[in-house]
């Protein structure tokens, strides 16, 4: 057996960054070879996955990045147990690094394709950085979804990293400052849909014929109950959660429709997360 010296332990936490009794344990199984101890403390990720298996994420961190004009964006979200490992400096550079190789890289379908990727001047595959991260922090992580749009899109992250927003829209913006401040308006008011027409017809017929017998039961003119019924429904669909029809957080003398007409864009869809909710 060979002898395990302190300089040795010391030596292969300085890599790893693995606790010094877990160094001395794996050096002593791999009779005093480092390269060994190295695979055997990789090999340990799978154990520490295994018993934390069953755990609850329910905290974590969203990441945005955008093309400069953009044309494009991208987001994702990373569970965890603890807050601190979510606001922590690891899963920060983790986390942005993943959604840059996302945004540049050449896509991926799912979250598992894009661990199989390696960063920009990365050795190591996400996969593998990941693994390395839990055997260290000793906490469950999921990546729990990724998503990258083209646009023109706006993106935003509320400042505790907990709900973010991509907002698509088509059209040539007057101004692209609009795209992020629906986006936070998103994020804040949390509409159901982006348009009426996406709300079920059946809720939607009920409300409008109910609308309508108000209407005659009032004695108004046929020839008007159609315009009144039409501005009712108006406030029906803000009030059902339709972003469109909402009055616009940044000026509500105007729904979210003309804020974005008015800088030449239509919506198309948006994607609000919030950190815990499943993919």
């Amino acid at each position: 057996m060979a002898e395990i010296t302190a300089a040795a332990v010391k030596a292969l936490r300085d890599k790893t960054d693995l606790p010094m009794m877990e160094c001395k344990k794996a050096l002593t199984e791999a009779n005093g070879d480092e390269a060994k101890a190295i695979q055997i403390l990789k090999e340990m990720f799978k154990k520490v996955q295994e018993k934390r298996a069953d755990n609850v994420t329910a905290e974590g961190r969203i990441f945005f990045a955008a093309k400069p004009d953009g044309s494009e964006a991208a987001m994702v979200e990373i569970q965890c147990e603890s807050a601190p490992v979510a606001t922590g400096e690891v899963m920060q550079k983790f986390g942005q690094a993943m959604v840059e190789q996302l945004l540049n890289g050449p896509g991926a379908a799912d979250g598992a394709a894009l661990m199989a990727q390696k960063g920009a001047g990365d050795s190591q595959t996400f996969q593998e950085q990941y693994e390395e991260i839990v055997n260290k922090i000793r906490e469950k992580i999921v990546i729990n979804r990724i998503a990258r749009v083209k646009g023109p899109v706006g993106g935003y992250v509320h400042h505790d990293y907990k709900t973010g927003v991509l907002f698509v829209a088509t059209g040539t913006p007057k101004n692209t400052d609009i795209l992020k401040d629906v986006a936070m308006h998103i994020a804040a008011l949390n509409p159901a849909v982006t348009k009426p027409e996406e709300l079920s017809a059946d809720i939607v017929n009920a409300e409008r014929e109910k609308l309508k017998a108000e209407a005659r039961a009032s004695g108004k003119p046929e020839n008007i109950i159609d315009k009144m019924v039409d501005g009712r429904m108006k406030i029906f669909f803000a009030d059902q959660g339709v972003l469109l029809a909402q009055p616009f957080a940044k000026d509500d003398k105007k729904t979210v429709a003309q804020a974005l007409s008015d800088s030449g864009l239509e919506a198309v869809t948006f994607h609000r997360w919030k950190v815990g909710a499943s993919a």
